[in-house]
């Protein structure tokens, strides 16, 4: 029979006024106790927490209950910066977790929980930044080197196929010809400077709307758009044709996905999400409101292999794809001061654009 518990918020009132989520484990590491705050991060009361093992509420409890047993084992402190709660529905959410041994007689254990998704946030849109910086740099070098032979390659097209006598020998060198003309368009659109921010106030459900129509047109019997609203998003300012550039490329990608899928036969559906969210900070600068544009769908999802260069130039999971449309949609959302995230795993790919508002 396990030793009797002390209920904690009466040894330590001050437990229940602490805004960080604090929990306490017996030698079990079965939950005993839940401040306010814990129940408020975990989306849980403390009756329903109170008696769960508390190593299965993460994603990797294996790794969570060695912690556990260590901590309790040698008497000290130990932190774990990535801790997944799961969430029913939801995707998990990183923790920071620190366990505390404490004498409190049938609870060993106290642990602290503390959300670190902005951290996280912050730490790969950084990564982005650095990365664009040198695949930019890249890019510039390496359209130097391309440039000039294929301009030479189409010159010396052109000069043979005015010697062919054949007219049916002249179909090469028309291959030639435009497969250099392409090559060159494609070295354009990445590297032509994009034009200044047209400043003018922008609803983005309009946006959404233009976009909508276009893919419905484009793919009118296997893909289904819908819209999930929020009517109180206020306008925003900003260039609307970048921003309609920028989502038409991100639906059309994920429309694109879904056929390209196991379930390319019958299509599937993608959801146009707008919320109001506040005190976010984009681009290294803090904006007390932005809009969070979320681009769902149930495809296939994207390949873990280029999940972090999905919106590198040149990089598509899909056979046939330029991989210029995603990377073309973070130049312009970044032209506006926003980010643009993805989180994909198998039958759900949300791509979420953050932009701010006045």
């Amino acid at each position: 029979m396990a030793a009797p518990t002390l209920h904690l918020a009466a040894a330590y009132p001050g437990l229940e006024l602490l805004a960080t989520a604090v929990v306490t484990v017996d030698a079990s590491y079965v939950v005993r106790y839940a401040n306010p705050a814990a129940e408020n991060l975990l989306g849980a009361g403390a009756k329903s927490l109170v008696g769960q093992p508390f190593a299965a509420l993460f994603t990797d409890g294996a790794t969570l209950e060695g912690m556990l047993a260590e901590a309790l084992a040698v008497h000290w402190s130990y932190r774990a910066q990535t801790v997944d709660y799961e969430r029913p529905g939801r995707e998990p959410l990183p923790l920071s977790c620190v366990v505390t041994p404490i004498d409190v007689p049938g609870t060993p254990l106290l642990v602290e929980l503390r959300p670190i998704q902005e951290q996280l946030r912050l730490e790969r849109e950084q990564r982005l930044l650095d990365q664009q910086e040198t695949i930019r740099e890249l890019l510039r070098n390496l359209a130097h080197e391309i440039k000039n032979p294929l301009g030479g390659l189409r010159g010396s097209a052109q000069l043979l196929e005015r010697e062919l006598e054949r007219p049916e020998l002249r179909e090469y060198t028309q291959v030639i010809i435009k497969e250099a003309d392409r090559l060159h368009a494609l070295l354009d659109r990445l590297l032509t400077p994009q034009r200044a921010v047209q400043v003018a106030a922008v609803n983005i459900h309009e946006v959404l709307e233009r976009v909508r129509s276009l893919v419905q047109a484009e793919f009118p019997s296997s893909v289904v758009v819908l819209t999930n609203y929020d009517p109180s998003v206020p306008d925003l300012v900003g260039d609307i044709e970048q921003l309609i550039q920028a989502v038409l490329n991100v639906v059309r990608n994920a429309a694109q996905a879904l056929l390209s899928g196991a379930n390319g036969s019958r299509g599937g559906s993608i959801i146009l999400r707008t919320r109001a969210v506040r005190q976010v900070t984009m681009a290294r600068q803090h904006h007390k409101l932005a809009l969070e544009l979320q681009v769902i769908d149930d495809g296939p999802g994207v390949p873990e292999e280029i999940r972090d260069r999905i919106f590198n130039p040149l990089v598509s999971g899909r056979e046939g794809g330029s991989g210029i449309g995603l990377a073309l949609a973070r130049t312009f959302v970044q032209n506006h001061g926003g980010v643009i995230e993805l989180n994909s795993r198998p039958g759900r790919t949300i791509f979420t654009l953050l932009l701010p508002l006045p």
